[in-house]
């Protein structure tokens, strides 16, 4: 799961969808023709040298035929589809990062980003998918991810191409990258995008490569409003893949931890984490973002006997690139490098 599927029942409903040919070719055999009788072989010596002339340039025109034949699939790329709809936010910052924002005719209720998809036709949620409003939208082809809903085959009922993606670690970033480029008939372009975040990740390591990993805890839900029935990210999840790569040393990543373990107060004390990352509290507007990430904010500060909290470690934020594993990912690593660290990665 992602840490907005954690989140869910915990903050706000944002919060929640933020976390979840080979071409055969058969060979004809031919009987070979029966014997004929010595009288029948009798034909003049031109007339069995026209006749096999005329058989080679048959021969020779089928074999074209069928090169061209053969080889004209290999050669033909998938068109890119004239209408495309999104189900979840990482899959619509994608499209957008491959340049096909303008094919895009619907996405997920809680897509933010870019801020272009506002004016985009909304086709229900991440854990929702409205499937008859995708249909009348008339798309080519609609990007989902795997998850707890039906949508896939209701609207393969309906004669619409689907394409289910991957989702949910910093591997899954670039597989979803190439197979929604390959699926919306851009695999060039997914290549270099790949290409492209992976020279910027590799910077953030270098940047870091000789520091002293931070010991960090990163939240990404609780009680709202208050921090109790905090869950935070452990070994093996998205968050704490990127953390690590920017120098970051997870608290909870050497246990034997669930995914998105639930701890209390009194547990982050014991950690003594020298970072906290807090990406709890999204919001569902901008103004709400800002309110709660100031209610966030003064939680932390009260809690003196937190060691981040008293070296002025805490980071909030309602950035949802923390919690969206798509192309942003880059901005997510460089901005720990900067909290942790104190490097602004160039």
């Amino acid at each position: 799961m992602t840490p907005g599927d954690i989140a869910s029942g915990i903050n706000s409903q944002r919060s929640k969808e933020l976390a979840w040919i080979l071409m055969r070719r058969t060979t004809r055999t031919r009987a070979l023709p029966p014997a004929r009788s010595h009288g029948q072989n009798r034909q003049s010596l031109l007339t069995r040298v026209v006749g096999v002339m005329r058989r080679s340039a048959r021969r020779t025109v089928i074999v074209l035929l069928a090169l061209w034949a053969g080889a004209a699939p290999v050669a033909r790329q998938s068109p890119i589809p004239a209408r495309i709809a999104s189900t979840s936010p990482s899959i619509t910052e994608t499209l957008f990062a491959l340049g096909l924002g303008d094919r895009v005719v619907g996405v997920s209720t809680y897509c933010r980003f870019p801020p272009a998809v506002a004016a985009i036709a909304k086709v229900g949620t991440f854990l929702k998918p409205d499937a008859e409003v995708i249909a009348r939208l008339k798309p080519d082809l609609v990007f989902v991810h795997t998850g707890p809903n039906s949508t896939p085959s209701q609207l393969a009922t309906l004669g619409i191409k689907v394409s289910i993606i991957d989702r949910g670690s910093l591997s899954n970033v670039f597989s979803t990258i190439r197979q929604i480029g390959i699926a919306a008939g851009v695999p060039d372009r997914a290549d270099r995008l790949v290409e492209e975040v992976n020279a910027r990740l590799d910077r953030v390591k270098a940047a870091v490569a000789r520091r002293t990993p931070r010991k960090v805890l990163i939240v990404v839900g609780r009680q709202t409003g208050t921090l109790t029935d905090i869950v935070a990210v452990g070994r093996g999840s998205y968050l704490h893949e990127v953390a690590s790569l920017a120098g970051g040393a997870n608290v909870l990543g050497a246990t034997a931890t669930p995914e998105y373990p639930r701890i209390s107060m009194e547990t982050v004390i014991s950690l003594a984490p020298d970072v906290i990352v807090d990406v709890g509290e999204m919001g569902e507007s901008p103004k709400d973002s800002e309110r709660r990430l100031a209610i966030t904010e003064g939680l932390w500060r009260k809690q003196t006997l937190v060691k981040a909290v008293r070296d002025d470690g805490v980071h909030a934020t309602t950035d949802e690139a923390f919690v969206v594993p798509g192309p942003r990912v880059v901005e997510v690593a460089e901005t720990m490098a900067a909290w942790f660290h104190g490097v602004n990665v160039p």
